[in-house]
């Protein structure tokens, strides 16, 4: 029984600010939505309750997911928490995310409702850069100390180790964090040859926190040492023509395009062909541009931020500089690196093997997994297997199943894989006492025991066997 099959039947509540077809939907609004559709196909009913913009209808079924549309960008968390109050009991649990500033459900609802937060990435810094400073004080405070003290010990979930880490460190939050990554399309080969001169194609919104004029910035010293050299920029904004002016006082006009946005095969007709992609974001909740190069073989040159150091795996299937000022310098090492044939062809089938690891149907079963547990916990049921560690603590297990045993059963949050008579599992809040306990509980034969790091956290375990003891692959 997978974790999305605990939830069927149930009634779940996305509460998020915009949905997948708002004229500003991101990342966070495809998050959802790839999620809430897979819960549906699997006999969920989930309704979306949203903000309305301009010329948007009332209410609509996308992917068999309800969608409600009420109040304007601010208006609609009073909305929300109208309707949490006349309409919350009807649902088994509710998905409050947050986009800088959560719903906070939990004050609209009974003590006993199931509510798991979802946060991409945490805001403290940015809102200084997009509001004034009066709003900016109030928005750290309300995803501050506001938060911490509504959503109190309830399960969250967070996108990437960085977030759940500037969730602890910055937010203060007591409850358990789950990391549930973002999924991917499948990885593909290219359809063809990549670019004969070297290109950079950058799939970005053009706003001030991804800092694409730091890219820019780069740019002529690069196009001094690589001839030929090719800079394509995928995206709108609000930044757009201050970036476009910024190139041509920096002579790039040759070297540097403007595409604006583009559909979806005209994108990735360009991103096959790139050399490279890259990333000046001031902060991620995951880098969602990163993977989907990295679907194609592309590696990414990064300047260090959250999100994005978990998305790019430094001199595997990319670069990670500690500032700006070093993007330049090393970009013109990548480039001159990925002349080679043989090197682009490794960090290829890097890119294309992690990006693999990331699915749609793998990021649905975890999340489902949390929001059952969160579910089971509300309504007073207890696990059968006592776990000591905090609850932020993984360990991955591989172990061999013999004969006579059935396959393992775990905790809605536990992901468990089988490939024949190995198998491998990460358990979350065990230690190594308490996963080796676990799988005495299973009849199973341990291979090896390791707490999770962030790749296992990020990617998962695969099964297999492995010495006890060995070193992480």
């Amino acid at each position: 029984m997978t974790t999305v099959d605990s939830l069927r039947g149930r009634s779940v509540l996305v509460l998020n600010w915009r949905d997948v077809r708002h004229p500003q939907a991101g990342g966070a609004e495809l998050y959802a939505h790839q999620i809430a559709k897979r819960w549906v196909a699997e006999g969920v009913k989930v309704t979306w309750l949203t903000s309305r913009p301009p010329g948007a209808s009332k209410r609509e079924v996308i992917d068999g997911i309800q969608v409600l549309r009420r109040g304007g960008t601010f208006g609609v968390y009073a909305a929300a928490a109208s309707s949490l109050v006349r309409f919350g009991s009807l649902f088994d649990a509710v998905l409050d995310c947050q986009n800088g500033i959560p719903f906070f459900a939990p004050l609209f609802l009974p003590p006993s409702s199931a509510v798991v937060q979802v946060v991409h990435h945490v805001h403290q810094e940015q809102f200084g850069v997009h509001f004034s400073k009066p709003m900016a004080v109030v928005g750290r405070f309300l995803e501050g100390p506001v938060s911490k003290r509504v959503y109190g010990d309830r399960a969250t979930v967070a996108v990437s180790p960085s977030t759940r880490r500037d969730m602890r460190t910055k937010l203060g939050m007591r409850g358990p964090v789950f990391v549930v990554p973002n999924g991917n399309e499948p990885s593909v080969h290219r359809a063809g040859p990549r670019d004969p001169h070297p290109t950079v194609v950058l799939v970005s919104r053009l706003v001030l926190h991804k800092r694409v004029d730091r890219l820019l910035r780069a740019l002529p010293d690069v196009t001094a040492a690589i001839p030929n050299l090719r800079v394509e920029i995928i995206g709108d904004g609000t930044e757009r023509r201050r970036l476009e002016l910024l190139a041509g006082e920096l002579g790039l006009r040759g070297s540097v395009r403007f595409r604006g946005r583009l559909d979806d095969d005209a994108r990735d007709e360009l991103m096959q062909r790139a050399w490279l992609t890259t990333s000046t974001s001031q902060g991620e909740g995951w880098g969602c541009t990163v993977l989907e190069a990295a679907r194609f073989g592309v590696p990414c040159l990064a300047v260090a931020a959250a999100g994005i150091d978990d998305s790019v795996r430094h001199e595997r299937t990319g670069w990670v500089v500690p500032a700006p000022d070093a993007l330049g310098p090393a970009m013109i090492d990548a480039l001159r690196g990925l002349a080679d044939d043989e090197v682009a062809l490794r960090f290829s089938g890097d890119c294309r093997a992690w990006a693999s690891a990331f699915t749609w149907d793998r990021s649905a079963a975890l999340l489902a997994g949390v929001l059952s547990a969160e579910i089971g916990r509300r309504e007073g049921n207890r696990a059968v297997n006592r776990r000591s560690a905090r609850s932020d603590m993984a360990t991955a297990v591989r172990f061999r199943i013999p004969r006579d045993v059935e396959r393992p059963r775990g905790r809605p949050t536990d992901q468990i894989t089988v490939d024949g008579e190995f198998g491998s599992a990460l358990l979350h809040g065990c230690d190594e006492l308490d996963a080796e306990a676990v799988l005495a509980r299973w009849n199973v034969e341990p291979v090896s025991i390791e707490l999770a790091g962030e790749e296992h956290l990020l990617a998962g375990v695969a099964a297999g066997p492995r010495p006890v003891g060995a070193d992480p692959a």
